[in-house]
């Protein structure tokens, strides 16, 4: 066993245990240890890839093109190593198959536990371990290891965790179900928490039926969300990465301002047409000039117009 593989192994142990001391005191050694722990796999994984080079070859962050006898070769000059932030690329790099989106999360997870959650550090370190679960099983297998043998005694608690954390997001997910949604796409949106983005989001009237009346409580960090808060973010993380390519300018955002309700709930993609909020739906085309509409281009007065249109109609007044 390779110290760096032992050195992951013994702080998701740690985390784990800090887990199941049931002491608040030890909820952000829980968070550290356990997201150390993963992060140290991940490299064990790197380096198990490519076993005759030296770790610090492919661990290094940076490197920089030398040349030696002749040849031109890539040396590391960073002492830092690749973090949660990094590795998913260094992942893809070596051709290995993870979850990059959950690699992502993680490291997000474990900031939010240290900064937002205080009210219910439990909860919060318990779907922290619960969404971790995965990509700790999928690492283990990268790197040829079985974890409930490298893990010992702290499997069972990790299992039991996955289990109930699991049994808890349906729960949530149950005060759902009578909703009339209206459109596809906020059905299929996750609803989960603007504050500390946890999934143990619930209704407050489970009888309730309507979208705009869907006022919701997190059960992590007990935040209160309003129906409109919870829809607009809903859509805003089931099109997080036709986003970011919208703002890297390789796409129109398929989520925007309503020009009818002004709630950025506007559903304006090859799916649907329609504000997810106020049900609101576009013409196919400017009255005017015959333009496309489009949800972004739209007079501010008169939605059946385009905004060039709009303006020339504003002037003629």
């Amino acid at each position: 066993m390779s110290k760096l593989f032992a050195n992951a192994v013994q702080s998701i142990q740690l985390g784990v245990e800090d887990y199941g001391a049931n002491d608040p005191r030890r909820t952000l050694s829980a968070v550290r240890n356990f997201y150390a722990g993963v992060l140290l796999l991940a490299k064990e994984v790197l380096v198990r890839a490519v076993p005759d080079i030296d770790p610090k070859e492919i661990l290094s962050e940076r490197y920089k093109p030398v040349v030696e006898k002749g040849k031109l070769v890539y040396k590391a000059v960073s002492e830092r190593t690749v973090d949660f932030v990094t590795i998913g690329e260094r992942f893809k790099d070596f051709g290995l198959e993870i979850d990059h989106k959950a690699l992502r999360d993680l490291n997000r997870i474990r900031k939010d536990v240290e900064h937002y959650y205080t009210d219910q550090p439990k909860e919060a370190v318990r779907e922290a371990i619960a969404k971790a679960f995965p990509v700790v099983v999928d690492l283990f297998r990268l790197a040829g290891e079985e974890p409930h043998k490298a893990l010992g005694d702290v499997w069972p608690t990790m299992l039991d965790v996955r289990a109930v954390y699991d049994k808890e997001v349906e729960q949530c997910r149950a005060t759902f179900d009578k909703v009339d949604w209206k459109t596809q796409t906020l059905a299929d949106a996750p609803y989960n928490c603007p504050k500390c983005h946890s999934d143990l989001v619930a209704q407050k009237n489970p009888e309730n039926t309507d979208h705009q009346s869907t006022d919701s409580e997190c059960h992590a960090c007990g935040a209160e969300i309003d129906a409109e808060e919870a829809v607009v973010w809903a859509l805003a993380q089931h099109f997080k990465s036709e986003s970011y390519d919208a703002a890297k300018g390789e796409r129109e955002d398929p989520v925007t301002n309503c020009p009818e309700c002004g709630t950025e709930a506007y559903v304006y993609d090859y799916e649907e047409n329609v504000c997810a909020w106020c049900r609101f739906e576009l013409d196919d085309e400017c009255s005017m000039c015959s333009a496309p509409l489009v949800p972004t281009d739209v007079s501010y007065d008169n939605s059946s117009l385009c905004s060039y249109c709009g303006y020339k109609l504003s002037k003629d007044d």
